[in-house]
């Protein structure tokens, strides 16, 4: 199968891609303007493969990514270009609109153009994989059931109300065109090479560094947490199984507050490379919470798990222990992000 790929040297794109080359006979175009969070070492050696190439390319310019689609030929995308974090949506929802909704439409315009084109059976093989997220469905009570597929819609930042929309515009490509597209909801996802505005990322390097831990409001908003590389291996299963117009919700059933996130990488640095003035939990700071703040996700990935046969294979402290070691043996990358790129300094603090 011949992928084309967006946002590759992006968290999640780029363990997609490592696991395409390392663990599949696929090849795959890399599409990635490299925005701000992007960096070249997260594909790692996937350069050297003959079956990877990479195209510096905005998905916004819809006459470029026609060239793209008319060179390479795919046989599937994966559409997972987007700008991502919640508080820069906060502070600059514009970037969010042009990217998540505008891009998308290109991509799917771009897509349809050269899908028109094929013949017959390359039609029906054809598929388009658009990835999103659960902050579609909204903020979840404290005893309500979790999302499924067929939850509705309810986006509440700037951010998830982009991707609301791209998720929109993916299916009306799909009941208006036939268009053979579906659509993946995913819960936090964390792991290596993450970008570190992120909360574990800038927990785990705050930690090492000895710096303080914010903590929005009382830590008790709760997140169900994915390893990348176990989502990274169902967005694979899926574009090779995933059926037009469907929709899977993925998640690996880990839910876990704010706070006791921020204290398991606290106790597990303890434990890795203990700090001389104290336990690291002395560094939790509780600060004002960010506007609009939705209290809990969590996903049902029931019909994932089945369709896909798939399962997420780290619980939560293996995966969390696993990411931060890898933080603490490459402080080369995080050092560099931290020097030019971001600075560590709280985002997302305009007024409601």
């Amino acid at each position: 199968m011949r992928i084309l790929l967006t946002g590759g040297c992006g968290f999640i794109g780029s363990a997609v891609i490592r696991h395409i080359i390392h663990n599949t006979s696929h090849s795959v175009l890399n599409v990635d303007c490299m925005t701000y969070a992007a960096s070249p070492e997260t594909v790692e050696d996937a350069p050297e493969s003959e079956r990877y190439t990479f195209s510096q390319t905005n998905i916004t310019d819809t006459p470029a990514l026609e060239k793209l689609f008319n060179s390479f030929k795919p046989d599937a995308v994966m559409h997972l270009a987007a700008e991502s974090h919640v508080d820069r949506s906060i502070d600059g929802p514009g970037v969010f609109i042009q990217t998540n909704v505008v891009g998308t439409y290109s991509m799917l315009e771009a897509a349809r153009k050269y899908w028109m084109g094929l013949d017959k059976e390359a039609q029906q093989a054809f598929r388009f994989h658009h990835i999103s997220t659960d902050e579609v469905f909204g903020a979840l009570g404290p005893n309500d059931p979790p999302f499924t597929e067929t939850t509705p819609y309810d986006p509440r930042s700037p951010y998830s109300a982009s991707k609301a929309s791209s998720d929109h515009l993916v299916r009306a490509w799909y009941h208006t065109f036939g268009l053979p597209t579906f659509v993946t909801n995913t819960t936090n996802n964390y792991g290596i090479w993450h970008f570190p505005e992120k909360l574990i990322p800038l927990i785990t390097i705050n930690a090492i560094e000895g710096k303080e831990l914010p903590v929005y409001g009382k830590g008790d908003n709760v997140r169900d947490w994915l390893f990348v590389e176990d989502h990274a291996e169902a967005l694979v299963k899926a574009v090779e199984k995933g059926k037009p117009g469907e929709t899977y919700a993925i998640g690996a059933r880990q839910p876990r507050t704010n706070l006791e996130v921020v204290q398991t990488i606290c106790r597990i640095l303890d434990e890795l490379c203990p700090d001389a003035t104290g336990p690291r939990e002395r560094l939790i700071r509780y600060v004002t919470d960010r506007p609009g703040h939705d209290f809990r996700y969590e996903i049902d990935p029931s019909h994932a798990e089945q369709a896909l046969d798939w399962k997420a294979k780290h619980n939560f402290e293996t995966g969390i222990r696993r990411t931060v070691q890898w933080y603490l043996d490459n402080r080369t990358w995080w050092e560099s992000i931290r020097a030019r790129r971001y600075t560590g300094q709280r985002l997302g603090t305009t007024a409601p």
